[in-house]
This record gives C-alpha cells, structure tokens and sequence, in this order.
C-alpha cells in the first residue's frame, strides 16, 4: 500500500502575511527602531559588554536596553548620560532610557 502525503493547502509567505497585518507591521517597526537605537549607543558602551546587552522594548515613552546581570545594568547606569546624549545626536532626543536585567 502506498503512503499519499498529506496536503497541504498553498501556503502564505510570512513577509506577505507581515505586511498584510498593520499590528504586525507596528510591531516589526518598533523593533527595526529599537535596533537603530541599539546601533546609535553602541560606541558609548565597552566592547567587552556588548555581548550582554540586547535591545529591547520601545514605545512612545521610553526604550528599553535588556542586561544579562545587574553588573552590567550599573555600569550602564554610569553610562546612561553618554547613551541618551548619543540617542539625541541621532534624532531621538526626549526618550527616556530604561535598563532592566532580564530574568534568568
């Protein structure tokens, strides 16, 4: 007896369905603009940090920077003047920079 495959109905590509869904689409833009964010404050932090900070959630009011250990969000703390100074040279001034250490 032959095994038939089971169908599958055509199937949508997922940057169609992205752009499809204005949430999604919101969503995808916050997220390209946190990155920008992370991008801009990069120079400001020590090499040697980099791997333990990760852009993280935007909104009208604030971004945050996610830390992997509170080591890292106080020297971020010590920082956090330099970063805001570089996010306002690159347009986004007013913006208030939150760092919080994500949960392990």
């Amino acid at each position: 007896m032959k095994k038939t495959r089971p169908q599958v109905p055509d199937s949508v590509p997922i940057r169609q369905v992205l752009a499809r869904t204005e949430p999604l689409q919101r969503l995808q833009q916050r997220l390209r603009d946190s990155t920008a964010r992370f991008d801009a404050v990069r120079a400001c932090v020590p090499p040697a940090l980099l791997p333990h900070i990760r852009p993280g959630p935007l909104d009208e009011n604030q971004w945050t920077l996610l830390v992997s250990n509170q080591a890292v969000a106080a020297k971020l703390k010590h920082l956090q003047p330099h970063l805001e100074a570089a996010l306002a040279e690159h347009g986004w001034s007013g913006c208030t920079l939150r760092i919080k250490v994500m949960p392990t």
